[in-house]
């Protein structure tokens, strides 16, 4: 059965893939954040083809990432609220990028504060005290919204056991 959509999944991962996970989607939105608004400027950015460009461009609009603006002359896309909101996710994504599918002549982009041009740190997941968290740190539980069904673990799940379960390290996983 081939996947049409992450829609049917009651998972917010799949959710928000099914929003932002298409080809191409994260490099618009990622040219919005640096500043452009035309469609022409998306599409000299990308050099992706125009078909591409105005479907993904009318599914970020119909899911609420960018506006639309229609005016006198050209429409411009701005980012939502909702759109800004994936500020820390693409810096996340661009600093994983960098670590570990580097560049021979060394940093393709380098976040500064803009108040005071210094470096600023690797996004992190925080406690609320303030600590870094790593894998072992975090804990995944189910909220109401997940239901209740045979899929649902019984137990609650780290980052780790998953990861172990994938590269087959944990002690419980079936062995093929």
């Amino acid at each position: 059965m081939k996947l049409k959509s992450f829609e049917q999944f009651n998972c917010s991962l799949a959710q928000t893939l099914s929003v932002i996970g298409e080809h191409w989607t994260l490099l618009i939105i990622r040219d919005a954040f640096f500043g452009l608004t035309r469609f022409d400027q998306f599409h000299k950015s990308l050099g992706i083809s125009r078909n591409v460009l105005t479907l993904r461009l009318k599914k970020l609009v119909d899911e609420g990432v960018l506006q639309k603006s229609e005016g006198p002359g050209h429409p411009e896309y701005r980012l939502s609220e909702k759109g800004a909101a994936l500020q820390p996710i693409l810096v996340a994504m661009t600093q994983w990028g960098e670590q570990h599918m580097p560049h021979a002549d060394g940093e393709r982009i380098v976040f500064t504060d803009s108040q005071n041009g210094k470096r600023i740190r690797p996004v992190s997941i925080c406690a609320d005290d303030g600590r870094v968290l790593g894998p072992g740190d975090l804990r995944a539980q189910f909220g109401p919204g997940v239901g209740s069904g045979e899929s649902v673990p019984r137990r609650p799940v780290t980052p780790a056991a998953v990861l172990g379960g994938l590269i087959g390290t944990r002690s419980d996983s079936p062995k093929h």
